[in-house]
C-alpha cells in the first residue's frame, strides 16, 4: 500500500481514472507508540524537541520549555513526517466508508457543522452569547457576554473573546494565520 500526500495533478487524475486508489481524509486512528516510532525514525529532530515538551507538559517548567522548543522545531504535516513512510513499512490500512465529510479548516466551516442555536440565518456559538441579528448571516463564536448586533451583514464572521475580536467573511475565513503571523511579527503574540 501507497500513501501519496498531496500529487501532482497529473498523478491525481491518473489516481482518479484508474479506479484502484482512495481518497484519504486525514483521519488517523494509530497507537501512539507506532507513530512515535515512525516520527523518531523519520524526524528525529521533530520528534526529540516534542519528548522534550512532553516530559515538561504536567511541571511548571511547561510554558518556558514549550517556548522555547517549538519554535524550532521543523514544520511538516503529519501526512509527510508519518503517513507515507508508515505506509511504506506496511503500517497503514485503509478503511473504506462513505459518509459525509468537512475539512473544518475555518469558523465558517464550523458554523455550518455545528447545531449550535441560529437566529436568523447566523450560526451562533458559546454559552449565553447575546447576539441580535436582523438581515445577516454567517457565524458568531464567543465566550464573552457582550451583546453582538448584526444589521444587514451577509456571510460575516465573527470571533469574540475577552482579548480579541476577529471580523471577517465566509470567504476570506481561510485567511486568519495572516492575522496571527501579523501579530506574532509586531509582538503581539499575548492574544494568540
Amino acid at each position: 500500500m501507497e500513501f501519496v500526500e498531496k500529487p501532482d495533478e497529473v498523478v491525481a487524475q491518473q489516481y482518479v481514472d484508474s479506479g484502484n486508489y482512495v481518497w484519504n481524509a486525514g483521519m488517523f486512528v494509530a497507537p501512539v507508540a507506532l507513530l512515535l516510532k515512525h516520527l523518531e525514525a523519520n524526524q528525529p529532530e521533530l520528534f526529540k524537541g516534542l519528548q522534550e515538551i512532553a516530559r515538561a507538559w504536567d511541571t511548571p517548567d511547561r510554558d518556558e520549555v514549550t517556548s522555547r522548543i517549538w519554535p524550532t522545531l521543523p514544520k511538516i504535516a503529519i501526512d509527510y513526517a508519518v503517513a507515507e513512510p508508515a505506509a511504506e513499512a506496511g503500517d497503514v490500512a485503509v478503511v473504506p466508508g462513505t459518509f459525509r465529510w468537512d475539512d473544518v479548516g475555518d469558523f465558517a466551516s464550523v458554523g455550518r457543522l455545528n447545531s449550535a442555536k441560529e437566529v436568523d440565518d447566523v450560526t451562533v456559538l458559546g454559552e449565553g452569547a447575546r447576539v441580535f441579528t436582523e438581515n445577516s448571516s454567517g457565524v458568531v463564536v464567543t465566550d464573552t457576554k457582550r451583546v453582538i448586533a448584526l444589521i444587514g451583514i451577509e456571510d460575516v464572521v465573527i470571533v469574540d473573546t475577552p482579548d480579541a475580536l476577529l471580523v471577517t467573511t465566509m470567504a476570506n475565513s481561510q485567511r486568519v494565520k495572516a492575522a496571527v503571523d501579523a501579530l506574532k511579527a509586531s509582538g503581539d503574540t499575548d492574544v494568540l
